[in-house]
């Protein structure tokens, strides 16, 4: 009678295993700061896509709360539906965020199989 417990554990356990969800890596922040660049005073929106002519375009503001001009640099990484990263990889850019000012940074892809994208910031 002790062994059916042990026999449903077993049976639940593979097929809890057995999951009809997708597969692939989760994205979950679509914006990464690092603290640095918080502490400079910097904050930024999520970044958004929107599609223009068979290109995918991300953008998103940056805004720099100081009285000082802060250089930033940064990355945009895009994502298939699996969670897996695009092809070509963008090179980090540098952006010079003037004092009290705030600039739209942009990134574009032509791989329509993107579906997310992540900002990086740093200093």
């Amino acid at each position: 009678m002790k062994r059916f417990p042990f026999a449903t554990l077993l049976l639940l356990t593979a097929l809890t295993g057995c999951s009809t969800e997708r597969s692939g890596i989760s994205i979950h922040q679509n914006l990464v700061m690092d603290s640095a660049v918080l502490s400079a005073g910097i904050l930024a929106e999520e970044p958004e896509i929107s599609e223009t002519a068979g290109q995918l375009r991300a953008s998103s503001e940056v805004v720099n709360q100081q009285d000082v001009v802060v250089k930033v640099k940064y990355r945009f990484y895009w994502y298939d539906d699996k969670g897996l990263e695009i092809q070509p990889f963008e090179a980090p850019r540098t952006l010079v965020v003037p004092a009290r000012g705030k600039l739209e940074i942009t990134s574009q892809t032509g791989n329509m199989t993107a579906s997310n994208v992540r900002l990086y910031l740093y200093l």
